[in-house]
């Protein structure tokens, strides 16, 4: 079924329009979100509802009707302003959408929520997680996020940011996706307007100990903590990792593309981490840090294979432990 259909079945029913709200599939369809749907779902209360005789109503439509309180419940999760007006309809914006897919919970619309999700963070310039934090009353709200999971050698680097109420800083995403010049750029202007940042540094031992797993939430506390002596920390966002504090959090997937705050970590942990490993590249550069920045490139494997393993190499990483476990068969 797709829009206009949504429309023309819509315009079939007599009932009162400003008793009833447009949700879930056909109120993204009336917003051009998704193309069509199969579902029809309108919302009123349960006042309304019981002085209108439902079944008469869509009788004539052939379609099979389903009845639930989600108006009561929508009411608890949107603001007024979160319903406009479409084709004279009363209908959930996006964000009233995506509110209504999380309670429903099917498995069918977690790319659905994603995208809404990415939709409303876009909208708000990626400061959404921030405001509605903000408008619960909370004015410090911090950021972590981490660099240096995947490459073979150094330390996994996080950091933990706290901007502003009038942060702004257009083209400000995830760290990976910036030029070069774009991101230091970031840093610089990141250093001199946020209220508190924190690092947290482990080293590549501590790494094989513990693996990088915990070696990344370790990361993460000890920026968290450096922060925390600087402004105190009321909401602490985080990019997909979950963490045990004693302030409450706010676990994002892909977190430094939708929250501005994240965002500002990745660049400050990312930054840092790079230089790191250019004067690691000035003792070594055979191995090529200053471009590869540790990650396993065909230049750092085969620098590897001539020239060793060094005491910064990750030694529980596949292609430095398997180098080390030939070499150990050789004696």
């Amino acid at each position: 079924m797709n829009k206009f259909d949504v429309l023309n079945k819509l315009k079939e029913l007599s009932f009162s329009k400003n008793d009833f709200i447009v949700v879930g599939d056909a109120a993204l369809v009336l917003q051009d979100i998704i193309i069509e749907c199969s579902i029809i779902s309108l919302s009123c209360s349960s006042a309304v509802y019981n002085k209108i005789k439902w079944d008469e109503i869509t009788s004539s439509l052939n379609i099979k009707t389903k009845v639930y309180d989600a108006f009561d419940i929508s009411v608890k999760f949107c603001k007024k302003e979160q319903i406009i007006l479409l084709f004279s309809y009363k209908v959930s914006n996006i964000e009233f959408c995506y509110f209504m897919k999380k309670i429903e919970n099917k498995k069918s619309d977690r790319k659905l929520l994603r995208q809404l999700e990415y939709l409303i963070c876009q909208s708000n310039n990626f400061y959404w997680y921030e405001k509605n934090l903000k408008e619960e009353g909370l004015k410090f709200i911090a950021g972590v996020d981490e660099v240096g999971r995947g490459p073979l050698v150094g330390p996994v680097v996080a950091a933990c940011v706290v901007l502003p109420k009038k942060f702004c800083l257009d083209g400000l995403t995830d760290s990976k996706k910036l030029s070069e010049k774009r991101r230091l750029y970031f840093y610089e202007e990141i250093k001199k307007q946020a209220l508190g940042i924190g690092i947290g540094i482990i080293s590549n031992e501590v790494i094989d100990e513990i693996n990088i797993y915990e070696a990344t939430k370790k990361a993460m506390m000890e920026a968290i903590l450096q922060c925390r002596k600087k402004v105190k920390i009321e909401h602490v966002l985080i990019d997909a990792m979950p963490l045990k504090l004693d302030i409450p959090t706010t676990s994002i997937i892909k977190g430094d593309l939708l929250s501005v705050t994240i965002s500002a970590a990745s660049v400050i942990a990312k930054v840092t981490r790079d230089r790191m490993l250019v004067e690691l590249d000035k003792k070594y550069p055979m191995y090529d840090f200053k471009n590869n920045k540790g990650y396993p490139t065909k230049k750092h494997l085969e620098a590897i294979s001539l020239y060793g393993v060094l005491k910064e190499h990750r030694k529980s990483y596949g292609p430095v432990r398997e180098y080390l476990d030939n070499k150990n068969s050789e004696i």
